[in-house]
């Protein structure tokens, strides 16, 4: 072999070597990160599965999340050429060694919850902050009211307490009325009459100054977040925005005056964060004739429900507390059956594995698994989006187990 063949040789190897350690480094990388997070997203939901499934039985829950993963990669390549160069009618030998190794060093940080900070983000009632979230997401509200609140309190015309509807079917009769005011609001969501907001509104700071203000007045205003408006008679007004409560409404609420929007949130306000102010005002559904139906009016308040009281609700209308069908109440019109289901989120108990199902969990002997309909499906994804705002920050809480594999 010549000098220039067996330099091209030994260049052809080096390249090999440089390509062999771009294959292995990438794409392993790419498959560990998909990995642990396909595993932690699984974990999540069959810690939730298993406290449904816990609190069915009558036995406390205990959430336990990982709050951190850090996996160290090592990318090895390796090589070697030897052999022999004849000089004359003998063959030349050369032998090649090709070598590539990949090492990884995960270590994984899980957090039981408990004491203080189990009683703060299980057990204490969600705030219309999250409620609302998911209705500026456009979610169902009745699969965010059936799921999240555990009734409502309705208000006379003089906002005084009427009644309070539970959603528990262990009140038969309060439950079906919630359940059909929660059929009536998704009608008028289909209808797209139905606003999730939050109610801002201008408050009066100091009214009908006759000076001017001056420049460092209108300074130190804007670093307070106030601001100075000119009057028509010649006189000046310093307000501030504010941002109230949120409301459910069939009102356009950017339709409504100051002082209007001002009311709605004195009212709400007499709530405590954990109920979510509903005030539909004549609540007509539009008829296939394009006329509008029988008014329908609700004024109230959603109480939310922590998530411990969620899974309770979920794990006890499995056997303990089923649910029942609900006739829609006739001013609400037709409502389609799949949004009018008997279980909030059906969860199914079976002595073998589903195998309909990629969410089931293994409990006391026979597995539990979340429903097959697109409501489930959903229901259950807001359980989990739910647990997620419960245990955010989960790094700030306690110490953690750390486990190095």
């Amino acid at each position: 072999m010549g000098a220039a063949m067996r330099g091209a040789c030994t260049a052809a190897i080096v390249v090999s070597l440089f390509g062999l350690g771009g294959c292995v480094g990438p794409p392993a990388l790419r498959q560990s990160v998909l990995g642990y997070d396909e595993t932690v997203g699984l974990l999540d939901q069959e810690i939730l599965l298993l406290n449904v499934a816990r609190l069915s039985d009558d036995r406390p829950p205990h959430f336990t999340v990982t709050s951190s993963i850090a996996a160290t990669f090592n990318f090895e390549t390796g090589g070697s050429i030897g052999g022999s160069v004849f000089e004359g009618a003998g063959t030349d030998v050369l032998s090649l060694s090709l070598e590539s190794r990949a090492s990884e060093n995960p270590t994984f940080s899980i957090l039981p919850m408990s004491g203080k900070e189990f009683t703060e983000r299980v057990l204490q009632p969600f705030n219309e902050n999250v409620f609302a979230f998911f209705g500026f997401q456009g979610v169902r509200i009745e699969v965010l009211s059936r799921l999240m609140a555990d009734g409502i309190e309705v208000l006379d015309p003089d906002n005084q307490v009427e009644a309070f509807y539970f959603n528990k079917i262990t009140e038969r009769a309060q439950f079906h009325m919630f359940r059909q005011i929660v059929l009536h609001l998704g009608a008028l969501q289909d209808a797209g009459r139905l606003h999730v907001s939050v109610l801002t509104y201008e408050q009066v700071i100091l009214d009908r100054v006759k000076s001017q203000p001056s420049t460092d007045d209108i300074t130190k205003a804007l670093e307070n977040n106030l601001s100075w408006r000119q009057n028509a008679d010649g006189t000046f007004t310093l307000t501030r925005q504010v941002r109230g409560r949120v409301v459910i409404t069939d009102r356009d609420i950017r339709r409504l005056s100051n002082a209007e929007r001002q009311e709605l949130n004195e009212v709400a306000s007499a709530y405590p964060e954990n109920f979510v102010f509903v005030d539909v005002r004549d609540g007509q559904i539009p008829g296939r004739s394009g006329e509008l139906g029988a008014p329908f009016q609700i004024r109230g308040a959603f109480k939310l429900r922590s998530l411990f009281a969620i899974l309770d609700f979920v794990g006890k209308s499995i056997e303990k507390f089923p649910e029942e069908r609900v006739t829609p109440d006739p001013r609400s019109g037709p409502i389609d059956e799949r949004r009018n289901p008997v279980n909030t989120l059906d969860i199914r108990v079976t002595d073998d594995r589903p195998t309909d199902s990629d969410r089931a969990i293994e409990y006391l002997g026979r597995f539990y698994s979340v429903g097959t309909t697109r409501w489930d499906k959903l229901a259950f994804t807001i359980l989990y989006e739910l647990f997620q705002v419960t245990v955010t920050e989960v790094n700030q809480i306690g110490i953690p187990v750390t486990i190095a594999k």
